[in-house]
């Protein structure tokens, strides 16, 4: 019988790469639950939002139709507030983005801290809500309303605003619709663009028409998207915002009041 082959001592490298091995496993693992938490998270917060949005809002199939009630214009709300207000008291509207197919509840907090992570429901959840800012008029009577929401990766709530950064986007539809209680408001985007998150863009009041005009003057100057939309003293902006993945800057899309509706069921 042939000797058995006499066992190759392990070497220190041996032991080095098996260590490596180990520990590259271990990362692997860690790595993998990590992915399948962060899943988990935004599951649960889009199956949240998908299923209010199955309750408590009609699906429209084209843009909906005003109509004359005792001389004034008025619009059936696609949104059941009362069911929704059972639930949330902090509601104050829905918002649509047309051309991005954005459809969330808006509320408002006290802070601007609260549904930066907690949804509609109040559960805590990075996904957070739609909020409008907590100094914000809560029927959109500011100079400029801002609405913020976060950029998450699964696109969901303001995930898919840089978009509008591509060509074409803004071509599916300039508009976006804030569906409110009492008010239905139409907005026409006019600029898009990325800025610093500490910038007059954010600025909610003016001290007169000049300054309102300045800051919109910036807004042209800076956006990616050429409109042909005018602004004058007497519009009234909304400021939608998102983050950029860069702690310094947001992006925002800011369209201007073109039609009011009064609400009716």
């Amino acid at each position: 019988m042939a000797k058995e082959k006499k066992k190759r001592k392990r070497t220190v490298g041996d032991i080095i790469r098996t260590l490596i091995l180990i520990v590259a496993l271990g990362v692997f693992c860690y790595s993998g639950y990590q992915l399948y938490t962060i899943y988990a998270v935004y599951k649960e917060g889009e199956d949240e939002y998908d299923a209010l949005a199955d309750h408590y809002v009609k699906e429209e199939t084209a843009e909906p139709e005003p109509e004359e009630l005792n001389g004034e214009l008025v619009m059936k709300s696609p949104v059941d507030f009362d069911s929704l207000l059972e639930i949330n008291r902090e509601i104050i509207g829905w918002l649509k983005v047309e051309a991005l197919d954005i459809s969330y509840p808006v509320a408002q907090g006290e802070d601007n801290d609260f549904y930066l992570h907690h949804t509609f429901q109040g559960t805590p959840n990075i996904a957070g809500c739609i909020f409008l800012d907590c100094e914000n008029k809560k029927d959109f009577t500011d100079r400029n309303s801002v609405l913020y929401g976060h950029n998450m990766r699964n696109l969901s709530m303001f995930g898919k605003l840089k978009q509008f950064r591509e060509e074409g986007t803004i071509d599916k539809s300039r508009y976006f619709w804030v569906y409110t209680p009492e008010k239905i408001y139409k907005y026409e985007i006019f600029a898009c663009h990325e800025v610093g998150y500490t910038s007059k863009t954010y600025q909610l009041t003016f001290k007169d028409d000049d300054d309102f005009m300045e800051y919109i003057k910036e807004a042209f100057d800076h956006s990616v998207i050429k409109s042909k939309a005018s602004v004058s003293t007497e519009d009234k902006v909304v400021t939608l915002s998102t983050c950029t993945g860069n702690e310094t800057t947001r992006f925002i899309v800011q369209g201007k009041l073109i039609e009011e509706y009064k609400t009716i069921k």
